[in-house]
């Protein structure tokens, strides 16, 4: 299990696996190497072999069953290290030991982190959400004033998206979040040439749609009481239902992970008034640890199941 230490949804798994009494190595490479954790890797003509050993646990690399890959911390070299020897280090780790997990032999990853990597780009997401049948709202990625002015003219109401959740500077140095809002189209200026930026036809719902998917498991929740475009401003006020998602949708979505390799992910929709789902994106390794119960639990056994069936764990 690669995460880091505060992370609630992997804590729901671990304590499903734990409950199943299938052995678990837990480890963020980003912080616990090379200070906590030491690597040996070996290549020869019949693949890898080595180990990982952690304060308490040892890991044989050629018994490693599955993988699974959450949210690890960047590498952090030491602070005593100058800017340039700590830049170096860091990426020397990275492509190290995150290397070697990520080629251990015969084993399977949820999600592989390769895989996980190509899957953040928001283009890639809705281009392929299109070839599978899902619905896709009209969008524009550019950096051209005068394609950004006569696409806001076009629709009804246009909402901007980051292409990537980058925390943002303020000059105060204080870090802030870019959320996607509707824009005002008189607003957009010269400013948009400095980078690539992504618009979207805002889509007329009567509520939002988180389906995680687990391999062939479909968990749809429908989430009500966002005060505003984007419900993850204010959690306190959602409310959660499961529901079913059409069989056309699911298989979209089945088509989706396969097409990117993927056996987990987050799918967002837009439920619009006639019962539409609309796909707004796909987080490859998004959260659901604040759901309520029995989904938490439901999501947590899926995931262990995929974990232990892969190679006969369970």
């Amino acid at each position: 299990m690669i995460t880091c230490l505060d992370d609630p949804t992997a804590d729901l798994v671990l304590t499903e696996l734990h409950g199943r009494g299938v052995p678990v190595v837990r480890f963020d490479p980003g912080v616990d190497f090379p200070g906590e954790i030491t690597l040996d890797a070996f290549f020869d003509g019949t693949g890898l072999k080595g180990s990982i050993d952690t304060p308490s646990r040892h890991l044989n690399l050629a018994n490693v069953g599955a993988v699974y890959w959450r949210q690890p911390t960047l590498y952090r070299p030491s602070p005593e290290l100058d800017q340039h020897a700590a830049s170096w280090v860091a990426d020397q780790s990275r492509f190290g030991l995150g290397g070697v997990l990520a080629s251990l032999p015969s084993t399977f990853y949820l999600n592989h982190p390769f895989r996980n990597r190509d899957a953040e780009h928001k283009p890639l997401q809705l281009a392929t959400a299109a070839a599978c049948g899902l619905t896709v709202p009209h969008t524009l990625v550019t950096n051209r004033l005068d394609s950004a002015r006569t696409f806001a003219s076009q629709i009804n109401e246009t909402v901007f998206k980051p292409l990537w959740s980058t925390p943002y500077q303020a000059d105060d140095g204080e870090a802030l979040t870019i959320w996607a809002h509707v824009i005002d189209p008189d607003a957009l200026d010269e400013g948009i040439a400095a980078a690539a930026h992504l618009f979207q036809e805002k889509v007329d719902k009567v509520a939002d749609v988180r389906v995680t998917m687990v391999g062939e498991r479909a968990f749809p929740v429908r989430i009500d009481g966002a005060p505003a475009l984007d419900w993850r401003l204010d959690y306190r006020s959602l409310s959660y239902q499961p529901i079913e998602a059409p069989t056309a949708i699911v298989k979209g979505m089945h088509t989706y992970l396969d097409t990117l390799g993927l056996v987990f992910g987050a799918f967002d929709f837009c439920l619009t008034g006639a019962g539409e789902f609309v796909f707004l994106e796909c987080n490859p390794n998004g959260q659901w640890a604040w759901f309520d119960e029995p989904i938490t639990k439901q999501i947590a056994g899926a995931i262990a199941d995929e974990l232990t069936c892969a190679k006969g764990l369970s």
